[in-house]
């Protein structure tokens, strides 16, 4: 893993030198420079040939997300965005990631000193991880055309994580989902309020239908379950049909929900699933993928190229937990294809 050389771009002098000493003492994160606006970053860009870039949405003349728009067409370079919490600001950051942005960071404004403390403590971890991932690499997301072949369901559920990249990934994934999917349980490492948008945007454009994980929920057909909140685990009880637990505990090595979990709970109850690691940071869910393989169930991984950030599929790769490495264009059909008759 490379060191991160950072150029943080933000109108804002205050928040320019707030970011700048925060990623400053991040380890092998060094910022080369700051940018008051999108002028003023190409002119650095050329200059300090920065790897990765924090991008601030509101910025006068060219704002952010037409400047990410430029990045993105002209030479690609890894982007994490700074956006509010608000209802729009969940929409530019779902615009973003369609742009090609790696994350969508929120500025915590009005949180206490502690709570902006802790949040803008993942900042390092978040720009590290971009500063290597394959933005260069990534192909621009084309529409999704669901299969139009009869899917005749065998009774596997399906469940898959992701994290860093995971809103982009699996948009390509689960649209090629029929609307009458097998049940699909999603464990996604993302700002909630953010996940909130995304669930809506994909119950609109997806035949079947797309909701938030809620305790109690029973898995049914036709219907894929999203869990984010960074306050529980989700977990999987045996039943017929399935049906899930929300659980408040502390994070599972550094996760909630935490994928090894979700997928733990699966392989202990015997559950006939198939199984998928996404791109991400960290290694959550290579544990909990090798227990479901180990369990009999076949499981999958994003292939290295094709996954935004390949931490999280490195880590199922070097524990032997995937059955096969699978480029994301195609995942959406071979887990499909495991969990349908003929």
């Amino acid at each position: 893993m490379h060191e991160a050389r950072v150029l943080v771009v933000d109108d804002s002098a205050a928040m320019r030198a707030l970011f700048s000493d925060i990623l400053d003492q991040a380890k092998n994160v060094r910022v080369v420079g700051t940018a008051r606006s999108a002028d003023d970053a190409r002119e650095q860009i050329a200059e300090l040939k920065p790897n990765v870039i924090t991008l601030d949405v509101e910025m006068p003349g060219m704002s952010g997300i037409d400047f990410l728009e430029e990045i993105m067409e002209k030479d690609p370079l890894p982007v994490v965005m700074l956006s509010s919490l608000t209802q729009a600001g969940t929409e530019t950051s779902l615009r973003a990631f369609e742009l090609g942005a790696v994350e969508c960071f929120p500025k915590p404004l009005k949180a206490t000193p502690e709570q902006f403390a802790k949040s803008v403590g993942k900042l390092g971890k978040i720009v590290l991880a971009a500063a290597n991932s394959n933005v260069r690499d990534r192909k621009v997301r084309t529409e999704q055309k669901t299969s139009e072949a009869p899917f005749e369901w065998n009774g596997h559920l399906v469940a898959v994580s992701a994290s860093m990249g995971g809103i982009d990934a699996l948009t390509t994934m689960l649209g090629q989902f029929p609307g009458n999917c097998p049940p699909t349980l999603v464990c996604l490492q993302a700002e909630p309020m953010v996940v909130d948008t995304f669930i809506k945007r994909l119950d609109d454009m997806l035949k079947c239908h797309v909701r938030p994980a809620r305790d109690g929920a029973t898995l049914t057909q036709g219907t894929i379950y999203i869990a984010a909140d960074p306050e529980r685990h989700v977990v999987v009880e045996v039943g017929s049909p399935p049906r899930l637990r929300l659980m408040e505990r502390d994070p599972v090595d550094g996760a909630r929900p935490s994928a090894n979990l979700m997928f733990g709970s699966i392989a202990r109850g015997a559950i006939p699933t198939v199984g998928a690691v996404l791109t991400g940071m960290g290694s959550d869910g290579a544990r909990g993928l090798r227990l479901l393989r180990e369990a009999g169930s076949e499981t999958f991984v994003q292939d290295r190229k094709t996954a935004l950030v390949s931490e999280a599929p490195e880590a199922v790769i070097a524990l032997d937990a995937a059955s096969r490495e699978v480029p994301l264009a195609e995942m959406g059909a071979a887990v499909l294809a495991r969990c349908g008759i003929g």
